[in-house]
């Protein structure tokens, strides 16, 4: 089939108003990009719709009556590229383990100049890259100075990847501590870290309770069935907790000495298993956006806990699966379809 996308000098993509480029899982697995490509496309994300030149509406969420599944859709512009796009994720089988569930997520983006379709992505590796490169980036801006020990809850996709990301931003780390109750995904920790770092290992842990002491940087990634749930008061002073999916008990939100969100309008539409008993989640005392553009601090003091959620933007999506779709096109990759002939 004739190829009728080009790159231009920009980096910006042309194409005609008929055909749609597919990239498919198994052509962005065949694209390399570093991990600190990966966090500075992520943070030129949130730079930019803090000057209110992106736009990112809260997500639509669909879930039946017996929450077997979930699903949402979220629409955005990236304003320093001039894309527009939207998201869709689908998730069936929440009441089953991970290896029984079916999980679908896309990311169609349209040159918002030109008008015309850029591509359409499997986006489970944007959203397997975006997700721990905003938790790097939270850790980077909240982390205790001088902090030396990291802890993550999970080894699923986001648990992975965490200390890989959390290393290309607090290469300071010295103690990698994971807690997952899965021998394939805790395996499959061990080999990303030495991937991106040949040098570093990382300790496995049974207690979460002493290990969630010793950590100045907690990531919770794991699933909903995990049996970890760190408790307030087994924190250090100065811990970070960072939230990502399931590992964190309700009291690491409601004591902390400040809470942070990368969005506070999505916390209070996903966060809500963790709310207090009167169904409420506390206010944040800022959102990432400010603290990356500098005009918030994203810790106080030394000695605070800091909680951090961490619910993801569509913008971030963009920046990301736009980079995505500039290095695929550069390499030749993707199928297009004539969807509009």
């Amino acid at each position: 089939m004739t190829d009728t996308r080009t790159l231009k000098t920009d980096g910006a993509i042309s194409g005609d108003d008929t055909r749609l480029r597919i990239l498919s899982k198994s052509d962005l697995a065949g694209i390399d990009i570093t991990l600190a490509d990966v966090v500075a496309t992520v943070e030129g994300a949130y730079r930019t719709l803090h000057a209110g030149q992106s736009d990112n509406p809260r997500k639509l969420t669909v879930k039946p009556q017996d929450e077997h599944s979930v699903a949402y859709a979220m629409l955005g512009r990236d304003g320093s590229r001039d894309v527009v796009a939207i998201k869709t994720s689908y998730k069936h089988g929440l009441h089953v383990g991970r290896e029984e569930q079916h999980y679908y997520t896309t990311l169609t983006l349209y040159d918002d100049v030109t008008g015309l379709p850029v591509a359409m992505m499997d986006c489970s590796r944007i959203g397997s890259l975006r997700t721990p490169a905003v938790s790097a980036l939270l850790a980077r801006e909240c982390a205790a100075p001088g902090a030396r020990s990291a802890l993550v809850i999970g080894t699923g996709t986001q648990g992975r990847l965490a200390l890989p990301f959390l290393l290309t931003t607090l290469p300071g780390l010295d103690r990698l501590m994971v807690f997952g109750t899965h021998a394939d995904g805790i395996a499959a920790v061990r080999e990303q870290l030495r991937t991106h770092h040949r040098e570093r290992d990382v300790e496995i842990v049974t207690d979460v309770r002493a290990a969630a002491a010793d950590a100045d940087v907690i990531v919770a990634t794991a699933g909903g069935h995990t049996p970890a749930a760190v408790e307030a008061g087994w924190l250090k002073e100065g811990a970070l907790s960072i939230l990502v999916g399931h590992g964190l008990a309700p009291s690491t939100l409601h004591r902390a000495d400040r809470v942070i969100a990368t969005s506070e309008a999505q916390m209070n539409v996903t966060g809500t298993d963790m709310a207090d008993a009167d169904g409420k989640l506390p206010p944040v005392d800022t959102e990432l956006p400010p603290v990356i553009a500098g005009l918030t601090a994203g810790r106080s003091c030394a000695e605070e806990r800091i909680f951090a959620y961490n619910s993801g933007l569509v913008v971030t999506d963009i920046a990301l699966g736009h980079r995505f779709a500039q290095l695929a096109l550069a390499q030749g990759l993707g199928t297009e379809v004539p969807l509009w002939q």
